[in-house]
């Protein structure tokens, strides 16, 4: 018999080798600029991922979560093995990327696993340690530039992280786990994510297509204003789709940033 393997196998064995072998091909980190569009990348990469552990949590269908969320995974660790290959000769850098090594390691297996409301609220906690550290590497990198660019393109970058950290905030909310700390944290993120908006709108090297963008990031943020005041009507497809819809929008924000600095 020619194939003595089932098709069912044979994707399965496509997909953990493609796990396996995720780190040969991590993204050519090219300039310091790149290097934080990827390292910012990396602290939405952790919001995303509780956004749809929530998702699969609550067996809302919208937008493939299961899909989703192993992508997301591989990336994340992609981004990692390529932000270690660059960290030049910060003994800082090297350190903090080593640190978040070691902390993603648990959280991927609990994200690997079968999602539990009653374990949720820890890895919420321990994706947010990640989320401090990526966010340190991405301001290690940022000062390395020398350039008040170097800041846009972190608060850009961050942006993308608070789209992802509102909607996975609001998930836990539908899902029904009850901790007054993610209300604190859902009015902080909204504020901080609002003031960056105006920020970024006044930047020197904004362009037509730009504030365009900005605008429609400012539109699609008036959904999550909305939702959050109520406590009765929840709508997740609709803020999993707006999240999604101001990650498209300051991802290119970004990318445009990035390519104005140099």
């Amino acid at each position: 018999m020619l194939f003595p393997f089932k098709f069912k196998e044979i994707i399965k064995f496509i997909v953990i080798f493609s796990i396996l072998t995720s780190s040969l091909f991590a993204i050519d980190i090219k300039n310091i600029y790149d290097a934080v569009d990827i390292a910012g990348k990396q602290r939405m990469f952790t919001q995303r991922m509780l956004k749809d552990y929530a998702m699969i949590g609550m067996k809302n269908s919208f937008g493939n979560a299961d899909k989703d969320l192993n992508i997301t995974i591989s990336e994340f660790e992609d981004h990692l093995d390529s932000l270690n290959n660059y960290t030049m000769n910060n003994s800082n850098i090297k350190k903090s990327v080593k640190k978040a090594k070691e902390i993603w390691l648990p959280i991927k297996k609990t994200l690997l696993s079968l999602p539990n409301k009653s374990k949720v609220v820890k890895l919420q906690e321990n994706l947010e340690l990640l989320l401090s550290v990526a966010n340190d590497i991405t301001g290690l990198f940022a000062k390395e530039t020398g350039k008040e660019s170097g800041k846009i393109v972190d608060i850009s970058g961050r942006q993308r992280m608070l789209s992802q950290r509102m909607a996975s905030l609001y998930m836990l909310k539908v899902w029904g786990v009850e901790d007054n700390k993610f209300k604190k944290k859902m009015k902080n993120d909204m504020h901080l994510f609002k003031s960056s908006l105006e920020e970024l709108k006044k930047s020197k090297l904004n362009t037509d297509e730009i504030n365009k963008l900005l605008d429609s990031v400012e539109k699609s943020f008036m959904f999550f204003e909305v939702m959050n005041r109520s406590n009765t009507i929840f709508i997740p497809s609709l803020i999993y789709k707006k999240s999604d819809d101001i990650l498209k929008d300051m991802n290119r924000v970004t990318h445009c940033y990035v390519e104005a600095s140099k």
